[in-house]
């Protein structure tokens, strides 16, 4: 069994302790107080507190094998998730964001073993998932993306994700120097904001390599407007408005490309444009992946088998009980009734 925590040791190690003798002390209090019911209380939160840490460590098993090339490799996918990723103007009428889904989990296909996190942006940057080699994982918060609800849109920018980029690759870094970081852009180049873009600014060397993928057409496309109901639920939304001429026509989206060379080269990176059965190979050839080139080609090395969430299910139920617990103590709750007289 191996372990991949998320945290750097020196970090997890402080933690676990602290968090070991927190509980040690709270049992020696309750068997003092010979009260077996907070024993008992106390027993079971341990227990949550020490599988969540067991989970944190994301224990593994050998298990399959991955390319020595990309084994060592973290890769950050960068996703525009603002309203005109729903643009339907890729392939037959699909909006940009099936493309987006398709390429992430192609790249992840030829990069197979390495680390992957998925940030997207739109009015705001988030992580949807910090690096793990869990390739389900990744699909899965794929699969889900949605672009932003249209009542909260307040225009974004198409660097908006800077920050949270610079801050998730220098701790990379920090954390393991020796992998390369490949970064891909994920967009359409449309700039809504009023204020023009801020400048990517990352220290050098934080990027080793990756691509700018870009989405979209010259003509544009219309975009479905996303309620907030989720998947499924939006079929029979209509389209985004253009109120700009007081016509009431359906807005379009076009692709900017000259912005998306620009972030491109703010990267380091080529600029890859994208269509409906475009081939991966040519997508990876221009990916640059730089350091990874001159990694040794010792065919294949063991890969491994997350048990993280076996974990995390374990402490599902206890989590449950914990809150069961808290809510029925907040419902004895009374307001005071008042000094006797």
């Amino acid at each position: 069994m191996t372990l991949q925590p998320i945290l750097p040791w020196w970090v997890m190690v402080p933690l676990i302790a602290a968090t070991v003798l927190f509980l040690v002390w709270r049992l020696v209090q309750a068997s003092r107080a010979r009260s077996a019911g907070t024993r008992r209380d106390w027993l079971f939160r341990g227990a949550l507190v020490l599988l969540l840490l067991a989970a944190v460590l994301r224990p593994g098993v050998p298990g399959g094998s991955s390319q020595a090339a990309t084994a060592d490799v973290s890769v950050f996918f960068v996703v525009d998730t603002s309203s005109s990723i729903a643009a339907e103007d890729y392939g037959s009428g699909s909006p940009r964001l099936d493309g987006v889904r398709q390429d992430i989990m192609a790249i992840a296909g030829e990069l197979a073993g390495a680390r992957f996190s998925l940030l997207t942006f739109d009015s705001d940057a988030v992580v949807r998932m910090p690096l793990t080699t869990d390739t389900t994982a990744l699909d899965t918060s794929v699969s889900v993306l949605q672009p932003q609800v249209t009542a909260f849109s307040k225009g974004s920018s198409v660097t908006a994700a800077g920050t949270l980029l610079a801050e998730r690759l220098s701790s990379a870094r920090d954390s393991h120097p020796e992998r390369p970081r490949l970064v891909y852009y994920l967009g359409d180049g449309e700039q809504t904001s009023a204020k023009a873009p801020e400048p990517l600014r990352l220290d050098g060397g934080l990027v080793d390599g990756g691509a700018v993928l870009g989405y979209g057409t010259a003509g544009g496309g219309r975009m479905k407007e996303n309620t907030g109901q989720g998947p499924g639920q939006d079929d029979g939304a209509g389209y985004i408005q253009d109120r700009s001429s007081g016509m009431g026509r359906d807005a379009l989206s076009v692709i900017d490309e000259g912005r998306l060379q620009g972030i491109a080269g703010q990267l380091g990176v080529p600029y890859v444009h994208r269509s409906a059965g475009d081939p991966v190979a040519p997508m990876m050839q221009a990916a640059d992946p730089g350091d990874l080139e001159q990694a040794p080609a010792d065919g294949d090395v063991a890969g491994r088998t997350e048990l993280y969430w076996l974990l995390a299910a374990g402490a599902f139920p206890l989590a449950l009980r914990e809150t069961f617990l808290v809510l029925r103590e907040w419902r004895q709750l009374r307001p005071g009734q008042g000094a006797r007289t």
